[in-house]
């Protein structure tokens, strides 16, 4: 696969501005949605993970102050539709990250990952041109703060397995069985 182009790879988003928290049931559980003023989906975490996502938010903004309220009708409309079955729909959810120019760089390949389709770190790796970056992008990969949106549950071990989710992997094993993508490994109780 090709390197991404730099100018596709999502620009670093300084300062983050006012940011809004949101709450969202959704099939796998409360998700947390974080939105700035323009609109933007900052973090998708879900609820029983929320003293992490408040970490990594003042990891890459600095000391951030969340405000109560709605996130974009759009944002939510794209989440249920991808519920439904609609996958495709994620696509319209326009998001912005902090983080490194590597983080940024594995993150929007993660969005060139197709669902129903799942990619192993080291071909993941490889898709960004530093095949020998693995646990470099294991490491970019498990600080996504978009999940779902930017679709790291998408990525598994070499032998098919599936390997850690920042969510849980029921969570993971939940959301590339809606997907319908093939992985191996034990079956996981939700919740």
């Amino acid at each position: 696969m090709q390197k991404p182009q730099p100018d596709l790879v999502t620009p670093p988003a300084w300062p983050p501005g006012r940011l809004t928290l949101d709450r969202m049931i959704t099939p796998v559980g409360q998700a947390i949605l974080v939105t700035d003023d323009q609109g933007r989906l900052r973090v998708l975490d879900f609820g029983d993970y929320e003293d992490r996502m408040v970490r990594l938010l003042t990891r890459a903004y600095g000391p951030v102050s969340l405000a109560t309220g709605t996130a974009p009708s759009d944002i939510r409309q794209a989440l249920e539709a991808y519920f439904a079955g609609e996958f495709s729909s994620l696509a319209g959810i326009c998001w912005a990250t902090g983080g490194t120019d590597f983080q940024r760089t594995v993150w929007q390949a993660l969005t060139t990952i197709p669902p129903g389709e799942t990619l192993s770190y080291g071909a993941l790796a490889a898709r960004i041109g530093r095949p020998k970056a693995v646990r470099a992008v294991g490491l970019a990969n498990g600080a996504n703060p978009v999940a779902i949106v930017v679709p790291c549950h998408r990525v598994i071990g070499s032998d098919g397995a599936l390997t850690g989710y920042g969510g849980g992997l029921p969570r993971k094993q939940w959301l590339l069985t809606h997907e319908g993508a093939a992985f191996s490994g034990g079956q996981a109780s939700l919740f």
